[in-house]
């Protein structure tokens, strides 16, 4: 893929994260790199957490093997003191 500048103006809080990563050695332009990848990274993995949770959520089995771990654990409980 062909590279392309990208122009953005930086708020305070950006400008610290900026800084941050610069001061690990990287140019801006490395920095900016860097910080859009982890953030797609990032990104990526919740989205794919979200969606095996809604996958095992949906799953009748999957729900009954919580509510029978749920169940073993609430008899194993003591009592709460009245």
């Amino acid at each position: 893929m062909a590279s392309r500048t990208v122009r953005a103006r930086l708020d305070d809080a950006s400008e610290r994260a900026l800084s941050v990563l610069m001061r690990e050695g990287r140019n801006e332009s490395e920095a900016v790199r860097t910080a859009l990848t982890e953030a797609a990274q990032r990104r990526a993995r919740r989205s794919a957490l979200a969606a095996e949770v809604a996958r095992l959520a949906a799953d009748p089995h999957d729900t009954a093997e919580r509510r029978a771990v749920a169940a073993d654990m609430d008899a194993l409980a003591p009592d709460w003191p009245a």
